[in-house]
């Protein structure tokens, strides 16, 4: 049996928060060897191996197949594969890890502020100065493909190894393109973001890998994994409400019920008070409002869709 390789960030915020996220699945994550260890198992989910690697070597093992499934950032994989839709698919993207990919100037360059005005910036630069203005960025692909597409030619590439914002200040580049989820770290490093200079809002994502071998059982682990995910998000959305009376078909149907028995009802969770007011004033007797933990159905719709692409690529 094919066992289901996991990769989850090592470190940080996006560890602390890939836990949570699935613990509330039910899966809660044992390190092996500590809290220094980079391999896990998940209590619930026996035949998967969890791996804990920086969100780069996710998003980079699940472009060539390394593993089946990972959380890592968007802007990731969008960057790191020459054609996305043919190394891996997004299944799920979750409510943590914001942040967006931008192209930044020094905030004193008053007179650029569009990725045009860069692109004249630019060519008074290399008459001026005699060589490109350098672009210092860990996107090397997203940062190519968006200046292309912008029109923006007068500029050379270099790669950042350290603090990317920092490149203006010490010399090393005059523009950059990095990742920001507040902004507050470019304006302290006294750079902006230009008008049309976000080239990607990403988002942590759990990815899936078309390159791995998906032979064996890991499809059904998936599924597993992912029908507890999705009981979770359904338990979130919805409502149960219990009432103490006969409701019309009609009145269900205007409220946005739906019927789980003669006298239970699921309403999407932001209209459950409205709902249960409004059923009290038609007549029925009471109206209890009670939240689930889960709330399983028989279909998976994120699997069967992350599925469906390996029949439509063969």
């Amino acid at each position: 049996m094919t066992r289901l390789k996991l990769a989850i960030p090592s470190k940080g915020r996006l560890k602390d928060n890939a836990e949570n996220w699935l613990a509330r699945a039910g899966f809660k994550l044992r390190q092996s060897g500590g809290d220094r260890g980079y391999t896990a198992e998940l209590k619930g989910l026996p035949d998967a191996d969890v791996l804990l690697l920086s969100a780069r070597e996710i998003a980079q093992g699940l472009i060539d197949g390394s593993f089946h499934i990972g959380v890592t950032g968007e802007d990731l994989l969008n960057d790191l594969s020459a054609d996305l839709a043919r190394d891996a698919s997004v299944i799920k993207r979750l409510e943590f890890g914001g942040a967006d990919v931008v192209v930044a100037v020094p905030s004193a360059w008053l007179d650029v502020n569009t990725m045009a005005d860069l692109e004249a910036a630019g060519a008074r630069f290399r008459q001026r100065h005699g060589r490109r203005m350098k672009v210092a960025t860990k996107y090397l692909r997203l940062t190519r493909n968006y200046f292309a597409q912008k029109s923006v030619g007068e500029y050379r590439l270099i790669e950042s190894a350290g603090a990317t914002e920092a490149a203006p200040a010490s010399g090393q580049a005059e523009v950059i393109v990095d990742i920001t989820s507040t902004g507050t770290t470019l304006r302290a490093n006294s750079l902006k973001v230009l008008d049309d200079g976000v080239i990607l809002k990403s988002r942590a994502a759990l990815a899936g890998s078309l390159r791995a071998d998906w032979s064996g059982g890991a499809k059904e682990v998936l599924q597993k994994l992912l029908a507890s995910i999705e009981a979770v998000e359904s338990a979130d959305a919805t409502s149960l409400l219990v009432v103490g009376g006969k409701v019309e078909e009609s009145l269900r149907a205007e409220l946005g019920l739906t019927e789980i028995s003669a006298n239970s009802f699921l309403s999407p969770s932001g209209k459950a008070v409205e709902n249960a007011r409004k059923l009290t004033e038609s007549g029925v007797n009471s109206v209890s409002i009670l939240k689930s933990d889960f709330i399983f159905s028989q279909a998976t719709p994120s699997y069967e869709a992350f599925i469906a692409q390996f029949s439509t690529r063969a």
